[in-house]
C-alpha cells in the first residue's frame, strides 16, 4: 500500500467554531425563506471566512446559517447575500460546485471516516454522497447514496440568471431525516441532547462576468480556464480542502437543562494532538518510505498535553494517548481513523 502525504493545516491554535442547535418547536413548511416563525430562535452563526482562515482576506460576500433540531429531522437554513444569481446545473448528483453553490458536510461520530457531504445550487438541484474515508486516506466517494426523504427549497431574492435584475441574495432550507443520517451515527443513534456532531459548511463562488446577456465564468487568459473559485466556510481549516473532518465545527444538540454554553472538551484537544501526529507520521512515510518509532522526531519543538505511545510496523502505524480522566484510550492509526476503547 502506498500512503500519501497529509498537508498539516495552517492553524495557530485548535479553536473550530461551535453552535448550540435549539429544538424547533413547529413543523418546518419549505419555501426557502428564513423570515418566518420557524426561524426566530434559531440564531445565525459567525460569519463564513475565507478557507484558510487568516491567511486570506474576508470574503466580499456575507454568508451564515441557522440550525434547528427535533425527533425527525436536522434542519438548515443559509443566507447568501449574492448579486450575481445564477446555476446551470439541474440533474441530481451533478457536480454541483461547478456552479456557484452551499455545501454541508456531517460527521455525525467524529472519528473522520464515515461522514456525509451535500451541495445545492440555487436551481434547488442537489449533490448528495456519502464518505467512506477522506479522500487522502483513500475514499471513495459512494456517489450513489441518497437522503431518503431529504426536503430541499431555495428563495431568490431577486432573479435567477437575470443580470440585469436587483439581485440581493438567495437562501436556502433543508430538512435531513435522522433515519438516513444514522448510516454513520455511533450506536446507529440520533443525537441526544448534549452531544455534539462535527459539521461544516462551505460556500463555492466562481468569478463571473456578464457576455451576451447572461452570465459566464471569467476566464484567465494565461490558462484559458476560469480562475480558481473562492471557498468560503463557518469553521476555517487552514488548508483548501474541505476533507478533513477534524477541524469542522461542533454543533451541540440543545434540550431542556442543557448549558447553552460551550468549553471545548479537553479530550477533543488530545484527539486533535494525536491527530497531527498522524499527519507527521503520513508525511515521514511519504518522504522516507517508513513510519517513524521517534516521537520526538514526530513532536518536535511543539506543546504537546499528550504523552502518546506508538506501535509501527512495515505498513502499520498505530498512536494512543489515554482521555482526560484516564478512564479510556484514544487510539488513530495509519488511515487516519480515530477512536477510543
Amino acid at each position: 500500500m502506498h500512503f500519501s502525504g497529509v498537508p498539516e493545516p495552517h492553524m495557530k491554535r485548535y479553536a473550530p467554531e461551535h453552535y448550540m442547535c435549539r429544538r424547533a418547536t413547529e413543523p418546518l413548511i419549505l419555501d426557502g425563506r428564513l423570515d418566518k416563525p420557524f426561524w426566530a430562535d434559531a440564531p445565525w452563526t459567525a460569519e463564513f471566512v475565507d478557507i484558510e482562515g487568516d491567511l486570506k482576506p474576508k470574503p466580499s460576500k456575507r454568508t451564515k446559517v441557522k440550525m434547528l433540531w427535533d425527533d425527525e429531522y436536522f434542519y438548515f437554513g443559509a443566507e447568501l447575500m449574492e448579486d450575481q444569481i445564477w446555476a446551470t446545473l439541474t440533474e441530481r448528483d451533478s457536480v454541483i460546485f461547478y456552479d456557484n453553490d452551499f455545501e454541508i458536510f456531517i460527521d455525525p461520530d467524529g472519528d473522520s471516516h464515515q461522514y456525509y457531504e451535500f451541495e445545492i445550487n440555487a436551481l434547488n438541484t442537489v449533490w448528495d454522497l456519502l464518505l467512506v474515508k477522506p479522500y487522502r486516506d483513500g475514499g471513495p466517494a459512494v456517489n450513489a447514496w441518497d437522503i431518503a426523504g431529504l426536503k430541499t427549497a431555495v428563495h431568490i431574492d431577486g432573479e435567477l440568471n437575470n443580470p440585469i435584475a436587483a439581485n440581493r441574495s438567495w437562501s436556502v432550507e433543508v430538512a435531513m431525516p435522522w433515519k438516513s443520517l444514522l448510516e454513520c451515527a455511533s450506536e446507529g443513534r440520533r443525537p441526544t441532547p448534549g452531544q455534539f456532531w462535527r459539521v461544516n459548511f462551505s460556500r463555492v463562488e466562481w468569478q463571473a462576468e456578464v457576455k451576451e446577456g447572461r452570465y459566464e465564468k471569467v476566464i484567465n487568459p494565461a490558462t484559458g480556464k476560469s480562475y480558481p473559485e473562492d471557498n468560503w466556510v463557518w469553521s476555517p481549516m487552514g488548508i483548501i480542502n474541505m476533507h478533513y473532518p477534524e477541524l469542522w465545527g461542533y454543533v451541540v444538540f440543545a434540550g431542556e437543562g442543557i448549558d447553552e454554553h460551550f468549553t471545548l472538551p479537553q479530550d477533543e484537544t488530545i484527539k486533535w494532538q494525536l491527530r497531527k501526529l498522524y499527519y507527521r507520521q503520513r508525511n515521514h512515510y511519504a518522504e522516507f518510505g517508513a513510519f517513524s518509532e521517534d516521537l520526538a522526531l514526530l513532536m518536535g519543538e511543539d506543546t504537546w498535553m499528550i504523552q502518546p505511545q506508538i506501535e509501527v510496523t512495515s505498513r502499520l502505524f498505530q498512536l494512543s494517548a489515554p482521555s482526560m480522566d484516564g478512564s479510556s484510550t484514544f487510539y488513530i492509526r495509519e488511515d487516519g481513523k480515530l477512536w477510543k476503547e
